[in-house]
């Protein structure tokens, strides 16, 4: 039986992105590599690091795909109690000058003052926790990937960044160039926090803001090959698209804020493919011209709204199960105690292996 080719984009959100790991892990542990093939995964900051780790470990051919994945989010956790009184402290502190109960003190993540600061209250604590080039480099092997070239015989992995010099979004593909250390660190250097990331003539910060994550690419063989055009994009997705009330606290606003710019490119994304879909199932393009693009259907794509009337190529989204999406704030996306990414973790597996079954049994009905 042909495998019917799924394209994942996993949405980015700091520590929240535990979620995605989960959500990986239920996939590949419950049939997804069985019954589908993977033709592409994007991904932005947190997304983009989950997106990787599937990506190195289908290349390093593991029978386990989540499991250096999984071991990543293990090293990033706090362990020792003195990370996790460290981790308490960033987490709580910031929780507090956001309701405006401490005074806010504006840093550059270039101040040798913060530097300094950092260096001396992390000295004690584990490298792979502080430090997170050597966390990457302790689960991907970059000197093996820059030897190995651009590998167009995988599933196209793509990450989000932004080049602030241009200010143009940019996408590090793997069919085209060696994966590097330098793209995925690109891809998760919030500008707040991190100095900007520069190599090659460019400088680059998160793309949160800008890409979150790549969605159109995956539909297009010119970045994705064209025999890896999918036939469903799948959205693993951090932020909650709706809330429940207007937000009136400082910490609220904060929030809701950095929800609202996270989704917005998204939304932008999907709204775009669902037009072009719109005009292919009405017969707007002529043959000869889809075929320069090979293109021969509609790609599935999820809704963005829950009113929007149904279409035969929509399906849900991956996302948080409310009850948490209600629970978490703006401070736990820097949150890495056991609990916060346990919790995170456990509901990407259950909302996955829910999202997985509807999908099978859709497909043995139609």
């Amino acid at each position: 039986m042909t495998k019917r080719k799924i394209a994942i984009a996993c949405q980015g959100g700091g520590s929240q992105t535990a979620f995605t790991a989960g959500a990986l892990k239920a996939l590949y542990d419950n049939g997804f590599g069985e019954h589908f093939r993977l033709t592409s995964i994007s991904g932005t900051s947190g997304g983009a690091l989950c997106a990787a780790l599937v990506w190195y470990a289908l290349l390093k051919g593991d029978d386990d795909v989540p499991g250096r994945m999984m071991a990543l989010w293990a090293d990033n956790t706090a362990q020792t109690q003195a990370e996790e009184h460290f981790n308490h402290y960033i987490t709580e502190s910031l929780r507090a000058t956001n309701r405006g109960q401490l005074p806010q003190f504006n840093f550059s993540p270039y101040s040798p003052l913060l530097q300094t600061m950092m260096s001396l209250s992390t000295s004690q604590l584990r490298p792979h926790f502080t430090d997170f080039h050597a966390l990457l480099s302790k689960h991907i092997d970059f000197d093996e990937l820059a030897a190995s070239g651009p590998r167009p015989d995988l599933p196209a992995l793509l990450l989000g960044a932004a080049e602030i010099l241009s200010g143009q979004q940019v996408k590090f593909n793997s069919r085209e160039q060696s994966i590097r250390i330098e793209h995925l660190l690109s891809s998760c250097a919030v500008p707040n926090l991190f100095p900007a990331v520069e190599f090659d003539g460019g400088a680059y910060w998160d793309g949160l803001f800008s890409d979150n994550p790549p969605v159109d690419e995956l539909a297009k063989a010119a970045f994705v090959g064209a025999d890896n055009l999918p036939d469903e994009i799948w959205v693993i997705k951090i932020n909650p698209t709706g809330c429940n009330t207007v937000p009136r606290a400082p910490e609220q606003i904060l929030d809701r804020r950095n929800e609202m710019v996270g989704n917005m490119s998204l939304f932008h994304q999907l709204n775009s493919i669902g037009f072009l879909n719109d005009l292919l199932r009405r017969g707007a393009f002529n043959t000869d011209f889809l075929n320069q693009f090979q293109i021969t259907e509609p790609v599935l794509i999820p809704r963005c709204f829950e009113n929007e009337p149904a279409q035969p190529y929509h399906i849900p989204f991956i996302e948080m199960s409310q009850a948490l999406q209600d629970d978490l704030d703006y401070e736990s996306k820097l949150d890495r105690s056991p609990e916060n990414l346990g919790r995170l973790i456990r509901d990407g597996e259950s909302q996955a292996r829910q999202f997985l079954n509807g999908r099978m049994s859709a497909l043995e009905l139609g």
